[in-house]
């Protein structure tokens, strides 16, 4: 499964992982490697300036800034970046497990089977952890 030298490959500037590779060789292990440290650095920036966010608005809040209708805006806005900032948790734990995978050789297989879950479908979602008959079989019985 994964060799440990992808954090260490230099990739082309439009390299982008084929089939008629093997699969998670080490060049593709780079290529998810980056994109996902590369989405973990936006997500901790963007999270920072979303607590910010919420920080100012409390403050605002509470020194009475503005009239009622300023007021319900603000409570508006908090909840929003709250919330946005749940879903940037989730993504983030995501994406950590996903590094973790890609750390210990299970990148890219099923959590469920540990078939191959296929390159084209690792490059539409690269935090898929089942194939898309799983994923498929997983939603209909959640409804």
């Amino acid at each position: 499964m994964a060799k440990k030298n992808y954090k260490n490959i230099e990739l082309a500037p439009k390299y982008v992982p084929k089939k008629s590779e093997p699969y998670m060789c080490p060049e593709q292990l780079a290529y998810f490697y980056q994109i996902l440290n590369t989405q973990r650095e936006e997500l901790m920036h963007e999270r920072a300036s979303v607590l910010n966010d919420v920080r100012m608005a409390e403050k605002n809040e509470t020194a009475g800034v503005g009239d009622e209708q300023d007021q319900a805006t603000a409570e508006q806005e908090i909840t929003m970046n709250l919330r946005m900032s749940e879903r940037n948790t989730n993504l983030l734990q995501k994406i950590n497990a996903a590094l973790d995978r890609i750390e210990n050789g299970t990148y890219g297989y099923s959590v469920i089977s540990g078939d191959e879950i296929g390159i084209q479908r690792m490059l539409a979602r690269p935090l898929a952890t089942m194939t898309i008959e799983e994923q498929e079989e997983y939603e209909q019985k959640k409804h």
